[in-house]
């Protein structure tokens, strides 16, 4: 066990989707959309990338556009990957293996491209940014990345690597494009504790988290707006219901008053909301009514990149456009002092679930398995007479169930990962977290609803080398579940970044 303590304050691949917007173009890049395609239960996805045939260029608003050089490339050429204008990381190429002649070359060719680069709208700008990005992505697809054994020698310093991940290769260079490119502009307007604030403990930690974490001299944030390729409304709905929700009222509508004015508020004051309709703009709640309050707004809850724990596609979810946020319980405001578990060996339970009996999943589960069987334990509390607290009934069991409470997302999915526990997940309409890049079925097991009655007998069918293999992938996953100060690569902090820039590059504004 890992000793931790701290406190933190589908589409087929020929399609192209083209939406007609009033006033501005948004093509739904249809690259971009393989790249966050649907799968069975609705997460997006990286691993439609690995096929050459995705490699066909499907849109070129950059070439048709009229604009000039370098902006009018052509994307159907799979020769002519590398963009004209110089890349930003200085690791691309090393002017150490060319001549002097070759280098003048290349300097006056950078500098050309810099004048043209300055000479496009800021839209365009930004816009070849993100071309290059999916350029990049490109090129990945095309190789032969496979790394999907459980080890890779090449990649000792902690990236991804591995079967936890739907294409690891593809998800490292995704994330070294983000960390070159990625620029954010926050709204100033609003006051606390409804904007620039969240709550930093408890169950929507890490909304406030976030918020905090990105307004605190954030490297991803800008303060020219103009060269921002997302824009984040910095309101929290959990500190909504807090300030403005008159309890058992009912009466969710100043909620609902207070979204739609901030919208209206700066889409007069500023062009970027109307320039896309809200489609480049990010909003985050975990509160269960974070999806309720946004369709205030047609363009908010339909366009916009909503980032939610009640990831629930039967409540309007869209997993192209809208993110997963795992729901991170801080008790306290403090982050679990133990990490990690015993081996799967030593684990004396087979399942352990203890929670309040809400919401239309739990009820069965308790139905079939409270009291029933000494070997999965399932109480609405957690039974006394054994000794053991809350977290080592998890680091004592091989499975933690997370069953949806009132609503699909639940805080146990992570606490089973920080407890080295296999998580198994009861909500069928839930769009699970980061799914575009974990392949949750590689360290989790989804059961249905329906087969609440067959638990016991779904999980004992797994046998003991698969019990392993998903437990040492839980172990490999949980630093993407791990909230830290500051923020380290790869963190749940970064996840988020990550899954909002996914999203970005599944959009382009062709004005």
């Amino acid at each position: 066990m890992i000793n931790r303590r701290g406190t933190l304050c589908a589409g087929r691949w020929t399609i192209v989707v083209v939406v007609l917007l009033l006033g501005s173009f948004i093509t739904f890049d249809s690259y971009t959309y393989r790249l966050l395609s649907t799968l069975s239960q609705s997460p997006v996805s990286l691993a439609f990338l690995t096929t050459s045939s995705s490699y066909h260029s499907d849109s070129k608003e950059l070439q048709s556009s009229n604009a000039s050089s370098p902006e009018n490339v052509n994307e159907s050429n799979p020769h002519r990957l590398q963009p004209q204008v110089a890349a930003r990381n200085s690791n691309r190429g090393d002017p150490q293996n060319v001549n002097g002649s070759e280098q003048d070359n290349l300097k006056e060719n950078d500098e050309k491209a810099e004048l043209s680069q300055l000479q496009l709208t800021s839209t365009r700008r930004v816009e070849l940014d993100l071309w290059q990005a999916r350029a990049a992505l490109k090129r990945i697809a095309l190789e032969d990345n496979d790394e999907r054994g459980e080890e890779n020698e090449q990649l000792s310093n902690g990236d991804p690597h591995g079967k936890a991940y739907r294409n690891a290769a593809l998800f490292r260079q995704s994330y070294m494009e983000m960390e070159d490119r990625f620029k954010i502009y926050i709204y100033q307007e609003g006051e606390e504790p409804l904007v620039h604030d969240g709550p930093c403990k408890e169950i929507y930690a890490v909304e406030g988290r976030f918020i905090q974490e990105l307004q605190d001299r954030n490297p991803f944030v800008t303060s020219d707006p103009e060269e921002a390729h997302v824009f984040f409304l910095p309101f929290s709905v959990a500190m909504m219901v807090t300030y403005l929700y008159t309890q058992n009222s009912g009466d969710m509508s100043p909620l609902l008053k207070f979204v739609q004015d901030y919208v209206h508020l700066i889409s007069h004051k500023y062009p970027y909301w109307n320039k896309s309709e809200g489609a480049d703009h990010f909003m985050l709640s975990c509160h269960d009514w974070g999806p309720y309050v946004t369709r205030v707004d047609n363009n908010l809850y339909s366009k916009s990149i909503r980032v939610l724990c009640n990831a629930n596609t039967s409540e309007g979810f869209i997993p192209y456009k809208d993110a997963s946020l795992p729901e991170i319980n801080l008790v306290g405001g403090e982050v679990p002092t133990v990490l990690g578990g015993f081996p799967v060996a030593a684990r004396k339970y087979l399942a352990f679930f203890a929670g309040a009996d809400h919401g239309p999943v739990r009820p069965y589960v308790f139905k079939h398995w409270e009291g029933k069987n000494t070997n999965v334990v399932v109480h609405r509390r957690v039974p006394v007479a054994a000794g053991l607290t809350y977290h080592e009934y998890m680091k004592s069991s091989k499975f933690c169930l997370c069953p949806g409470g009132y609503e699909v997302n639940s805080p146990r999915l992570v606490e089973a990962i920080y407890n080295d526990c296999i998580p198994v997940i009861i909500a069928d309409k839930f769009v699970l977290p980061f799914s575009d890049v974990l392949d949750w079925s590689r360290f989790s097991l989804q059961i249905l609803e329906a087969d609440i009655p067959k638990l016991k007998e779904i999980l004992e069918a797994v046998s003991e080398e698969t019990l392993i293999e998903l437990q040492n992938r839980v172990k490999q996953v949980r630093k993407h579940f791990l909230l830290n100060k500051p923020p380290e690569r790869y963190d749940v902090f970064h996840m988020i970044l990550h899954s909002v820039w996914l999203r970005r590059l599944n959009i382009r504004l062709l004005r």
